[in-house]
């Protein structure tokens, strides 16, 4: 992809971000995945507007894009964020697997505007007693069981 298609496409990231806060459905965050040249998808947060906190700009296009696709994976596709993307974006993305991610304002950028996604990167690598929110593990009998059901588990679509 060249450097021109790339700036019109964090453009138009921008835009969504700019569009979705002006209307007051989130905060300022917006995203456009692309396969083979052609806009699949886009999404602005929506976390306010939707009361749910997973409906990041990322988000909001990786779910519209794998509805269209049809797949839960992202092959081939580039992913244009107005922001680097915060932890569960991420993860998200990592999930989706797409060709290749570009993004136009930064962590600490989102950091002063009071997006600070820093506790949760520190909260990431402690142990989950630890946490803010404390993990506990409490082992159950056939809880692991189950994981041994997916391995053994014929026609089984990985991911």
């Amino acid at each position: 992809m060249q450097p021109a298609e790339i700036r019109y496409y964090l453009q138009r990231a921008i835009d969504l971000s700019r569009e979705g806060m002006t209307a007051a459905k989130g905060g300022p965050f917006g995203c456009v995945i692309v396969k083979d040249g052609v806009l699949l998808a886009e999404g602005y947060n929506r976390v306010t507007s939707e009361n749910d906190p997973t409906a990041h700009a990322e988000v909001v296009a990786i779910r519209e894009a794998c509805r269209k696709l049809g797949t839960f994976q992202l092959e081939g596709c580039l992913l244009f964020s107005s922001c680097e993307p915060c932890p569960m974006c991420l993860g998200a993305i990592y999930w989706a697997r797409p060709m290749a991610v570009y993004f136009a304002a930064t962590r600490g950028d989102a950091a002063r505007a009071g997006f600070d996604d820093a506790v949760i990167y520190g909260e990431i690598a402690l142990e989950g007693a630890d946490r803010s929110i404390p993990f506990t593990h409490v082992p159950m009998e056939g809880a692991e069981a189950v994981f041994e059901e997916w391995v053994n588990k014929a026609g089984r679509k990985e991911y």
